[in-house]
């Protein structure tokens, strides 16, 4: 289970900071459906090959300052 619950406008934000980090995925990469966050884990998990831990605490730092620009 996530330690998080996301919306569409606080993914987008989260989204944009992911992009910026890491370079190399795009947008399509990193779809999202409300109520998926699971699944939004394990796909990034995947993607920029780090741990459950590393990945939710990303998103959760995110999710801290979601106007600021640090990830």
């Amino acid at each position: 289970m996530a330690s998080f619950t996301l919306t569409p406008e606080t993914w987008e934000k989260v989204k944009i900071k992911f992009l910026r980090k890491y370079r190399d995925l795009a947008a399509v990469d990193l779809s999202f459906s409300p109520g998926q966050e699971d699944q939004l884990v394990t796909q990034l998990m995947g993607l920029v090959k780090r741990d459950r831990t590393y990945v939710e605490f990303t998103i959760n730092k995110a999710l801290a300052d979601p106007e600021g620009n640090r990830l």
